[in-house]
This record gives C-alpha cells, sequence and structure tokens, in this order.
C-alpha cells in the first residue's frame, strides 16, 4: 500500500475537460484533495486539455448542434500523445460521444455513469441532469443493468434543472440556486426515490448536504475510480516485483 508522504510508481491521469471550466477545476481540485500524499512527489501526474470550445452535448443529442465527437477524439488523441496512462471526462453529457474517445486512442477510459450506478445501494433513485443525458438514457441503461429504478424529474422541475445548470456555468450558485434544487429532489423523494445522482458536474457544484434524501455525485465516483487506476500500478509492480 502507497503511504503518504512517499513517492511511488502512479499512471498518468488524462482530463478532457473545459465541459464545463469551472467544473473541471472543482474535478482537479477534489483529485489533489483525495489523494493520500502530504508532499509534491506523492501527488498524481495530471493532464488536462481544458476545450470550452467543444460543441454543446444536449444540442447535439437534439440534432440542433455539431457531434463534439471529432473535438473529444482530438482531445483524447492528444492527451495519450502527452504521456495520460487513461483518461477521464468531468461531463456526464458528453459521455454519449464515448465512442469516438474509445475508438481514438489504446489507453483506458473510465466510465463516470458506470462508477456511479456501481454504488447505488437504493431500489429507486432520482437523477439530476441535462435534458440531453436524460434523453440519451445514459443512467437509465446503467441502472436496469444494476436492476435499480430510475425517476427523472417532470418536465418543468426538469427545466428547472436545465434553468440551475445554466445559472452555475453563469457562476451563480448561491442558496436560491440549492433551495430550488433542493425542492426538485424533494419532489423526486415524493414519487419513491430513496437517493438522488447528480448526474451533471454543474450540479456537482451545488452542496448536496442538505438535500432531503442521499445524494450520489458522480464528480465524486469519478474521483474515487480515477485514483483507484492511477495508483493500481502499484499492485502491478509489486506483482513483478514478486516473480
Amino acid at each position: 500500500m502507497i503511504q503518504a508522504g512517499t513517492q511511488a510508481p502512479s499512471k498518468t491521469i488524462g482530463i478532457l475537460g473545459g465541459m464545463g471550466p469551472s467544473a473541471t477545476i472543482e474535478f482537479f481540485r477534489r483529485l489533489v484533495a483525495a489523494t493520500p500524499a502530504t508532499v509534491d512527489q506523492a501527488h498524481l501526474r495530471i493532464l488536462i486539455d481544458n476545450n470550452p470550445h467543444v460543441p454543446d452535448r444536449t444540442e447535439a443529442i437534439f440534432g440542433r448542434g455539431p457531434d463534439p465527437g471529432p473535438a473529444l477524439a482530438d482531445m483524447a488523441r492528444g492527451l495519450a500523445a502527452s504521456g495520460a496512462d487513461f483518461l477521464t471526462m468531468p461531463c456526464n453529457t458528453g459521455h454519449v460521444f464515448q465512442a469516438a474517445i474509445r475508438d481514438a486512442v489504446s489507453v483506458p477510459f473510465i466510465d463516470m455513469i458506470e462508477e456511479t450506478v456501481r454504488v447505488i445501494a437504493v431500489e429507486k433513485v432520482g437523477l439530476l441532469a441535462t435534458t440531453g443525458a436524460v434523453r440519451a438514457e445514459l443512467y437509465r441503461m446503467a441502472c436496469d443493468q444494476q436492476d435499480v429504478e430510475l425517476l427523472t424529474p417532470a418536465d418543468e422541475d426538469q427545466r428547472l434543472v436545465m434553468d440551475m445548470i445554466r445559472r452555475v456555468k453563469a457562476g451563480r450558485s448561491g442558496a436560491s440556486v440549492r433551495e430550488r434544487v433542493a425542492a426538485i429532489v424533494g419532489r423526486l423523494a415524493d414519487r419513491g426515490a430513496e437517493a438522488v445522482i447528480a448526474g451533471c458536474t454543474e450540479i456537482s457544484l451545488i452542496p448536496g448536504d442538505n438535500m432531503p434524501i442521499k445524494w450520489i455525485d458522480a464528480l465524486d465516483c469519478l474521483v474515487e475510480a480515477s485514483i483507484r487506476m492511477a495508483l493500481s500500478v502499484e499492485n502491478e509492480f509489486e506483482s513483478e516485483e514478486s516473480k
């Protein structure tokens, strides 16, 4: 086991970021905070392509905008060429286009949707995500595989979710945004949801500690999976040493 404050082998994390920039910053911050390190040399090497010019994912899903796939593939190739051992993307909706990323490089790509659904320990879970992610049924398909019933907001509440996401992207995530999101979560709870997924990285920027039901943050799940994969080189190194 790697001890805090020591230098040990680790894999380099590549981040396809900029969707949006604040969520990318928060992912980076959480990665650093969660790494067991007390000196610089014990931290992980992280490469970030913060590209806010990737075409809008929801608009593409609805056929109203260009395909983000080529931009994501270019980012993936650049990160891999720069030394990334595996890739991550702190954008839930962007996972609709993950095939373009996987096809572009040979390094692994962590699926944030799979990692999030893996930790669900209830029978019914609510979802706060972009309308594009809801339309693409990213979480519904993953939940179906785990025999978890997924509840999405009613149409009016889904419009409110999108409004809250836009407000957070614009730098407004104050008390009124938190209160409105909590109200939507409460209505999902009234329908039987025992927990709710923060399934948009802008929603992840809203504190979830005072929500009516358990808050499952997809960004936290991605952080945990990324650190686990980055440090898994230790086990590989120990296996080689024991041969």
